[in-house]
């Protein structure tokens, strides 16, 4: 019979900054148990049944697929989300996005739209803190609509709405106080699309053209006409873009353009507010 402690050395994964977390992770799944449970009871025996599983998981990491897809869940800000292969992976860096977000419309009614939301993980966030603001997020991909709308309805967040919309397609005649993206950015050519985690993630949700910059430039041009006067755009980008996202912000008219650093010491989202 094999025990917890037992399992845990055993596990052989590529060398990586994560790679015992992810171990840990794969077998708590596995055992219907929390992290803190496997150091609880190391001793503790694990059924054949629970160990096959483990095993499952284990052998799908080797492949390179992500925890989060193999889990079919992932965090983000303060909440637990369902994600899916069909979209992206919610990043921590994507939080600052949500933190700016937080800090530049009061507590007050506000009209806010996430653009190509995925999971809905920005937008629930935001629905989350903020119950007087009402939230849309939209996304093409009818699957990810449908995603993020079962994330909204387990969460229990009223004050969002999901729709299915390329973009700006489905809002013709709607305003909005701030408009918030994490869009496409990567360059088709990219090598960082064959490494890693990121080939298992869908295309459409990362790359943006031969700069990256394509879906950028659309949201850039279009977004002053579904913006109030005053009104905020926040978007997130590639490390090296944020110059780049600060001049198609400027073309397009907007004042008090700037970026913000994430943790890793890069502009990693650059914001623009509509003149009043």
């Amino acid at each position: 019979m094999t025990i917890i402690a037992s399992l845990l050395r055993a596990a052989d994964l590529p060398d990586s900054s994560t790679a015992r977390l992810d171990v840990e992770l794969l077998l708590a799944a596995a055992l219907g148990k929390s992290r803190s449970y496997l150091h609880t009871w190391p001793e503790k025996i694990v059924s054949s049944e629970d160990a096959l599983t483990f095993a499952g998981y284990l052998q799908r990491r080797r492949s390179g697929e992500p925890v989060a897809y193999i889990l079919g869940q992932q965090g983000f800000w303060k909440l637990d989300l369902e994600v899916a292969p069909h979209t992206l992976i919610p990043r921590p860096e994507t939080e600052l996005l949500v933190e700016a977000a937080l800090e530049l419309l009061p507590a007050t009614p506000a009209k806010v739209l996430d653009l190509g939301t995925g999971s809905g993980a920005i937008a629930l966030a935001l629905a989350s803190e903020r119950p007087a603001w009402h939230v849309t997020a939209v996304d093409r991909v009818v699957e990810a609509v449908a995603l993020a709308e079962r994330n909204r309805q387990r969460l229990h967040l009223k004050n969002a709405t999901v729709l299915n919309s390329h973009w700006f397609s489905a809002l013709q005649g709607q305003t909005y106080d701030l408009i918030i993206s994490n869009p496409p950015y990567i360059a088709d050519n990219d090598p960082h699309l064959v490494a890693g985690d990121v080939r298992f993630e869908p295309a459409s949700a990362l790359v943006a053209g031969h700069d990256g910059l394509d879906d950028l430039r659309l949201i850039s041009a279009e977004a002053p006409a579904h913006l109030n006067a005053g009104g905020w755009l926040l978007l997130e980008h590639g490390y090296d873009q944020a110059a780049a996202v600060r001049d198609l912000l400027l073309t397009q008219g907007f004042e008090a353009v700037h970026s913000r650093i994430d943790l890793g010491d890069h502009e990693r989202i650059t914001l623009g507010r509509r003149p009043c």
